[in-house]
């Protein structure tokens, strides 16, 4: 019995996220913009990407239970080494149609970041961003109102009046 992994990948881990999605098709699209190319595994009504940067390996399961719950998760996010790198992964998923939330030198979580929000077909959030000061107390938020730091920053809405409702004041 083999102990070691069938599949190569550069780093000791990476995150696997598997997501239940109502429209595989729609789903495949957002997220070929979002890690810059497709699936590196399709089957009926599954697709997976196999990503080297970020590490990830993320699975598309096409959910055949109409009542199934939507949204589980609070958000997930892709951490990058620059605003350079935030600012491809915004020009991809734009280019493509899908609205973006930007917020720069956001003080959230403690931490002040330079980031974009999206949302996929099925309503998760998706935070790109870059963390510019890991010590985020001295620094003031951009968004539209005072954010105190008594949680983990995620928008609402995808609508430029609410650049975040996070944080609660």
């Amino acid at each position: 019995m083999a102990s070691e992994s069938a599949v190569e990948f550069a780093t000791t881990s990476r995150i696997h996220v598997a997501l239940a999605v109502k429209d595989l098709e729609q789903s495949r699209r957002f997220y070929r913009s979002l890690f810059g190319h497709g699936p590196t595994k399709e089957r009926p009504r599954y697709a997976k990407f196999e990503v080297a940067e970020p590490p990830v390996n993320l699975a598309l399961n096409e959910s055949s239970v109409p009542s199934a719950p939507a949204n589980a998760v609070a958000h997930f996010g892709v951490q990058v080494k620059s605003t350079a790198a935030v600012k491809e992964i915004a020009a991809r998923l734009e280019a493509n149609g899908y609205p973006l939330v930007p917020e720069d030198h956001v003080t959230c979580c403690y931490a002040v970041q330079n980031k974009v929000w999206a949302v996929d077909p099925d309503g998760n959030k998706w935070e790109i961003y870059v963390l510019l000061d890991d010590d985020g107390g001295s620094h003031a938020s951009t968004a539209s109102r005072s954010l105190s730091m008594a949680g983990c920053c995620t928008p609402t809405s995808l609508t430029a009046a609410v650049v975040a409702e996070c944080c609660e004041v």
